[in-house]
């Protein structure tokens, strides 16, 4: 794991991570370079997400947390594949104010996240920055052999799926940022999920057969959707009415005097990481009884049809939706 700075940083690989490293295959990250055994049956499975401060996470967010989403919305694409997560590597940028006792809290987050995922770190890069402060992780698993579903399988007739709830992710940034009047606990769930999403790779790793294209929802479901419906050729509508809603959720909704309104802005918020899939009318009471075995929601919110795009109704009025999610632009 290379490094500048000589005395902090190498004080910061050997004390911190060195000590998350993978036992056989990292070499105690005193190379810069890891060696990845090979898997009979299996494709590598890789991704690399990368959050920056003020963007993704709130400059006033533990680093614990920081540590934690970055390694969860990394996992979450690795569920969208149905792989079983190996390791990362890892890139620090830290800003001034990520001192020992920040950088402390950075590698114990990474710590509890290692231990429930199953994961070790590989290697990776840390620098000083002047800000804000920056990570990112790419993350390997292994998924049986061609059996990973891509997003380009959807046909008309299939029904659109998602696991969980959504828009709690929006809403739980506006809570981080105290812009919500809810109940306390409220506030306090819808953050959590927020910088701690739930990334579902037992339910993905289940439902490889079944699905005919899945991806996680990141930018909003309505953005993301669109990815489907063009990597697959189709249409795709979703009725708003239908959307999963925390109690938190229904009860922000609730307040909101313009229904239609509050529904397109949970369906575009992101960050909510849940599961968005498509699969044949045949195959959903399949995908009803894996998800009640794993004691999580699947709803049934719209369809595919023959077509191009993504269009939202709500109570069967359609619904102009001009922008569709987040975008990097």
């Amino acid at each position: 794991m290379a490094a500048v700075d000589a005395a902090g940083e190498f004080e910061t690989i050997r004390k911190l991570f060195a000590p998350l490293a993978h036992p056989d295959h990292a070499w105690g990250l005193t190379d810069d370079v890891a060696v990845m055994p090979t898997r009979p049956g299996a494709d590598l499975v890789l991704t690399k997400d990368a959050i920056v401060e003020g963007v993704h996470f709130l400059p006033g967010d533990p680093l614990d947390t920081v540590a934690q989403k970055l390694l969860r919305v990394n996992l979450s694409d690795l569920a969208a594949k149905g792989a079983e997560p190996f390791g990362y590597l890892l890139a620090c940028h830290w800003s001034p104010r990520c001192g020992w006792p920040e950088r402390e809290a950075f590698a114990a987050g990474l710590a509890a996240d290692q231990k429930e995922f199953g994961i070790h770190l590989l290697g990776g890069d840390t620098v000083l920055t002047p800000g804000p402060a920056s990570f990112s992780a790419t993350m390997l698993g292994w998924a049986p052999k061609g059996g990973s579903v891509t997003r380009g399988g959807a046909k008309p007739g299939h029904g659109i799926y998602v696991t969980g709830m959504i828009g709690d992710g929006w809403l739980g940034l506006q809570a981080a940022k105290g812009h919500l009047h809810l109940e306390q606990e409220r506030i306090a769930a819808l953050a959590e999920h927020y910088r701690r999403p739930v990334p579902h790779l037992a339910f993905g790793q289940a439902v490889q057969g079944l699905v005919t294209a899945i991806m996680d929802v990141s930018d909003g479901l309505i953005a993301d959707l669109g990815h489907i419906a063009s990597a697959s050729g189709v249409a795709a509508s979703v009725q708003l009415e239908l959307l999963p809603r925390s109690a938190a959720a229904t009860a922000w909704f609730d307040s909101r005097t313009d229904p239609e309104v509050a529904l397109v802005t949970l369906a575009t918020g992101g960050d909510d990481y849940e599961l968005l899939l498509t699969a044949a009318p045949s195959d959903e009471p399949a995908l009803k009884r894996e998800a009640d075995r794993q004691l999580l929601r699947l709803t049934r919110v719209g369809t595919i049809s023959a077509g191009r795009g993504v269009t939202a109704s709500y109570l069967g009025k359609p619904v102009d939706i001009r922008k569709p999610g987040w975008t990097h632009d």
